[in-house]
């Protein structure tokens, strides 16, 4: 899929459905939240949440006390859908509509987080894009989240086909700058009634 397929696909999605109609709605984002506060790191740290789109996670972070994020997300319609909800909160949150694949980031961050953004690259090239991104922006002792559908999850989502990963696989995807630190399995129950097995690992960049 080129990387204009994929914005038309995803900014028909937001136009199209409500939040609580896509299958990744989640309302509380407990596992990747869990993985956040075992980094250890202060409210001072620049996180970016690739494909964060409409999710809460940004909620659940200002709650917290975290003030420097950045959401990146191919849609510009689900990055309007969170500005609209997050209302003044919006303030001091560095919005980005843009392919991650192809972004050119300016900056570094402390943490890297994806819910189900990375498994949705089915090619080398796209995959290698990415890595090559996570490992500009992310500073040496940094750490990524990635979450993708488990070995054993959908094959599909949204329509479109996925990369199923186990957490060694993602490793060594992602290769020798990052070190595998901690994985966990979640079953993410959509809003359709519907079962998703997810793992979710964290990561160390040397």
């Amino acid at each position: 899929m080129t990387e204009t397929d994929r914005e038309t696909h995803w900014q028909n999605v937001y136009a199209t459905k409500s939040e609580k109609e896509v299958s990744w709605f989640q309302e509380n984002p407990a596992p990747s939240l869990e993985l956040i506060a075992a980094t250890g790191l202060s409210h001072e740290a620049a996180i970016i949440d690739v494909g964060g789109g409409t999710s809460r996670l940004a909620d659940n972070l200002l709650d917290q006390g975290f003030r420097r994020l950045t959401i990146l997300d191919l849609s510009a319609n689900a990055l309007a859908e969170a500005k609209k909800r997050l209302g003044p909160r919006t303030e001091g949150i560095d919005w980005i509509a843009a392919d991650v694949t192809t972004w050119e980031p300016s900056t570094t961050y402390d943490l890297w987080h994806d819910r189900a953004a990375f498994h949705f690259l089915t090619e080398p090239i796209d995959r290698d894009a990415y890595i090559a991104r996570l490992s500009k922006t992310l500073r040496p002792g940094g750490h990524a989240i990635i979450a993708t559908f488990a070995a054993d999850g959908p094959e599909r989502c949204s329509g479109l086909p996925i990369v199923r990963y186990d957490p060694e696989g993602l490793a060594r995807t992602l290769g020798g700058g990052f070190k595998l630190v901690e994985s966990r399995r979640h079953d993410h129950l959509t809003p359709g009634g519907n079962t998703q097995r997810f793992q979710f690992s964290r990561f160390l960049r040397s």
